[in-house]
């Protein structure tokens, strides 16, 4: 009875997370319903209360989580629960549950072949007036996916790239706030000058790829060379003056505009990352220690705290500029240290008024005076409690202490004031402790402290024909879209191993290609060197009973024979 009790509590703290968009607490809580025998099918609970496993698969979709996805499938897999229908009614154009975290799609799927629309828009009812031609703006009126004939708009879906590099920087945010916690002793014996090579390291990746790259130039400033490219890459026609083609650009613009279709940009050669092995090696000495309960009541009870934390760190100018060489870095550096001395010179300002009222008769000995006693002034001034930012706090840490005689006070030093509440006994040590101890979750610990993955088109195309298998064992049906969709992924790899698994999986499911994408896929893998891969295409497309075009074969049995002439040379 207390096992079903505490099932059915998760599930609806999974359901509650999942409906308030809480995706990641709904994740956190999932992991200990699927330890749960049958916990699937509890959160499906027969479609009923809005389906919230399906709404839980829809959302780790929209967010682009998709190892929690295949987690949540293969307890779907234990638990022996299909998939429910409406999981896979996601969003439009040619997107179901597989295919949704794909880069999300701004354009039909590149199926092969022509696509007949006015056939399409007759049997969805546009004749008749039941296909519903507008759709509602987002934030007025709810948006309903299941209803008859309404032409969805989804939410932008965030892709699995972004996805991962979000968590990238997350997992860097807490190593750069660990270190400056921790101080340099975090990273063993070191200098002060890798202490900081370290720390700027960091701020870089947390501060991401540069965006400014991804917006196009405005047209004015274009030259005529400019114009005839960006119009040449759309298919449109580049003669005329320069006025012509800057309001052809202009008219092109507004088009993809309306049609939420992304404005064409330059394409730009990504620089490749220089790889310092010596920082990634001091980097990753840097350990979390988030959700370990007995590490945070040692530190509470003063063990583990190093002699030189917050020691401040004093480098030569000219160190610090070799270090920085990264203009982006140095302009962020240099605006921080603006910032900050600009919210001292007002701070001083602020505190040079609050003195007027005659309360501090000198002050200069008042600056020079250490701060002993600021528990009672957070007290009592609980409009700047409301507040965290840094400004806010250094302004409260800086009024003048009042009533040094009473007793509820605290030292200002953060490891003074654990000692004081040890001395009060305010609370036992035994009673620090958490949910996932209380609940015996002791997968928290290391998933929370595990680094991320880095992200890459191989892996995203792993996880895509995973996805897709366990679909299909589930009892669910891919579209031929979203067999189009991670075949296009395979392509931009590129990854030949993949393609013939991919299109085996597609013909099985009755869907077949336009020759235009099998000719592509032949030559790609001809071109990589991969004969092998393009001989087992073409058995596989007449397995299937699909014509293939005579070029095709005749240049898949001219690489043959080069390949078998080279062997029997060598021979």
């Amino acid at each position: 009875m207390a096992v079903a009790a505490r099932s059915r509590s998760i599930w609806l703290l999974v359901e509650c997370f999942t409906k308030y968009c809480v995706v990641r607490e709904a994740v956190r809580h999932f992991h200990a319903l699927k330890n749960f025998e049958g916990g699937t099918k509890v959160l499906h609970h027969e479609g009923k209360y809005g389906d919230p496993l399906s709404l839980y698969l829809r959302a780790l979709c929209r967010e682009g989580r998709i190892v929690e996805l295949l987690e949540a499938l293969e307890a779907m897999t234990k638990d022996n629960q299909p998939i429910p229908p409406r999981a896979m009614i996601l969003s439009r154009k040619y997107r179901t549950l597989v295919s949704s975290w794909i880069e999300p799609l701004q354009e039909e799927a590149e199926l092969g072949y022509e696509i007949d629309y006015i056939a399409r828009y007759i049997a969805e009812g546009g004749l008749l007036g039941e296909r519903k031609r507008w759709v509602p703006r987002r934030g007025k009126t709810p948006l309903d996916p299941d209803a008859l004939g309404f032409v969805y708009s989804n939410p932008m879906e965030t892709s699995f790239k972004r996805r991962c590099l979000e968590d990238w920087k997350v997992h860097h945010r807490k190593l750069l706030r660990t270190l400056r916690n921790e101080g340099p002793s975090v990273l063993g014996d070191v200098s002060e000058l890798d202490y900081i090579r370290v720390e700027e390291r960091l701020k870089k990746i947390i501060k991401g790829p540069d965006q400014n790259a991804l917006k196009p130039k405005a047209a004015s400033k274009m030259i005529v060379s400019e114009l005839k490219e960006e119009l040449e890459a759309q298919g449109l026609p580049t003669d005329g003056t320069r006025n012509v083609l800057y309001q052809r650009v202009q008219k092109a613009r507004r088009i993809n505009r309306s049609r939420g279709r992304p404005l064409w940009v330059p394409p730009v050669e990504e620089e490749e990352e220089e790889v310092d092995e010596e920082l990634d090696e001091l980097i990753s000495r840097i350990k979390l220690e988030e959700g370990n309960t007995e590490f945070w009541r040692r530190r509470f009870l003063g063990e583990g705290i190093n002699g030189d934390h917050g020691k401040p760190i004093e480098v030569k100018n000219s160190e610090v500029h070799d270090i920085l060489n990264d203009a982006d870095v140095v302009e962020d550096v240099a605006k921080e240290i603006e910032d900050d001395e600009a919210e001292e010179e007002e701070e001083e300002v602020e505190q040079t008024e609050s003195q007027v009222d005659g309360r501090v008769k000198d002050k200069e000995v008042d600056a020079a005076k250490p701060l002993q006693m600021i528990g009672v002034q957070l007290l009592k001034d609980s409009n700047q409690m409301t507040t965290t930012s840094r400004k806010s706090r250094k302004k409260v840490s800086r009024i003048s202490v009042e009533d040094d005689d009473d007793d509820d006070w605290f030292p200002e030093d953060i490891y003074e004031a654990f000692k004081e509440l040890r001395k009060r006994k305010v609370f036992d040590v035994s009673d620090m402790y958490t949910i996932a101890d209380a609940w015996g979750w002791t997968w928290e610990r290391e998933l929370k402290n595990k680094p991320p993955r880095r992200w890459s088109q191989e892996w995203e195309v792993e996880l895509a024909v995973r996805v897709m298998l366990k679909v299909i064992e589930l009892g669910g049906t891919p579209t031929i879209g979203d067999c189009a969709m991670i075949l296009r992924a395979a392509t931009r790899a590129p990854l030949p191993s993949a393609f013939l698994k991919i299109l085996q999986t597609t013909h099985s499911l009755g869907y077949a290609f336009g020759s235009p994408l099998y000719d592509e896929l032949v030559t790609l893998c001809l071109d990589l060197g991969e004969l092998d891969a393009a001989v087992a295409i073409v058995s596989d497309l007449e397995t299937s009973g699909i014509t293939v075009p005579d070029q095709t074969l005749d240049r898949v049995i001219s690489a043959r024979q080069i390949t078998d002439n080279v062997v029997d040379d060598l021979s």
